[in-house]
């Protein structure tokens, strides 16, 4: 037996006062409804309607059941509409993951701006080194860096793409020299940043030019803020991903070199479970981003690309 049928069906019959009027409602035979209420009867163990040739009257455990009826399918239409409008108004938590580098400086900022125009959407940043297992993790959408397009089950959206840039401190440079090729990097301390995105040996591939250096032991990090700091500091050159090294180069904290290259190209896509009945928080966040990501981008490359920046 449908349980949820046969209390509706109840309901109804109560309502309209027959089971011929219910059967009407119900688009069914009153011999339908009938039994739908008899079936209901039974595996309750409780007589629910007093039935008579003129009328009909609850029991008192009928009267008891009916309050609960209605309470439980008013709580489940709610659900489905609840349910059936998730991908029409974005409203609710959205879990995202995403690298602590591209969190710190682009989401956080962006994620202020998405709330502003979706108020009912509650959204978790959460930031580390390591992608989660999306669904494990019971997370809404992991934004992921990478060299192609993630091997994944999970539906992969476009966002845009980052590089790295060679930086270091002017003071370092003052105190060591400045190198001009790839080949004098070999002469000068170079910092290793441990991420599992951004590969250990950097590789000089333009113009005629193929070289790959490979950054020392003096200091190592995983986190590019991280890398950022140790340059600033006067530890050696890094290499750093776009847009951790815009900042410090407009703060003039840091100085490009090596311009003409640009490093270690990577992806950034969107991963989420399914186009199939989207839910609207999903779709408004990763559309959201789409359309913010790569002007951010834009800024950050004026920025690299003016010789005010460089060594």
């Amino acid at each position: 037996m449908d349980m949820l049928q046969a209390m509706r069906v109840f309901v109804r019959v109560v309502d309209a006062g027959s089971f011929t009027a219910a059967a009407v409602e119900s688009a069914m035979s009153t011999a339908q409804v009938s039994r739908l209420v008899a079936e209901l009867e039974n595996h309750l163990q409780a007589r629910l309607l007093h039935r008579t040739t003129r009328r009909l009257a609850l029991t008192e455990a009928g009267a008891r059941f009916l309050e609960q009826c209605r309470e439980i399918l008013t709580q489940v239409e709610l659900a489905r509409l609840e349910a059936s409008g998730a991908h029409l108004t974005p409203r609710g938590r959205l879990r995202v993951h995403s690298t602590t580098g591209l969190g710190i400086q682009l989401l956080s900022g962006l994620a202020g701006r998405y709330n502003e125009r979706y108020p009912q959407v509650s959204l978790d940043l959460a930031l580390s080194q390591c992608q989660p297992d999306l669904l494990e993790a019971n997370l809404d959408v992991i934004i992921t860096l990478s060299r192609e397009l993630p091997d994944s089950e999970l539906i992969a959206q476009r966002l845009g793409t980052v590089f790295s840039v060679v930086c270091a401190a002017p003071a370092y440079l003052q105190q060591h020299g400045t190198p001009r090729t790839p080949s004098a990097l070999h002469r000068h301390r170079c910092l290793r940043l441990a991420d599992p995105v951004f590969v250990d040996d950097w590789h000089f591939l333009a113009d005629g030019v193929d070289e790959t250096i490979r950054p020392g032991e003096t200091f190592r990090v995983n986190v590019a803020e991280a890398m950022a700091s140790a340059a600033e500091a006067g530890m050696g050159i890094c290499l750093l991903p776009d847009y951790v090294a815009a900042p410090a180069l407009q703060r003039g904290s840091l100085v490009r070199l090596l311009p003409q290259f640009r490093l270690q190209e990577k992806t950034i896509h969107a991963l989420y479970p399914s186009r199939r009945f989207l839910d609207a928080k999903i779709k408004t966040w990763v559309e959201f981003l789409q359309r913010e990501l790569p002007r951010a981008f834009r800024n950050y490359h004026e920025v690299l690309q003016n010789p005010e920046h460089w060594a």
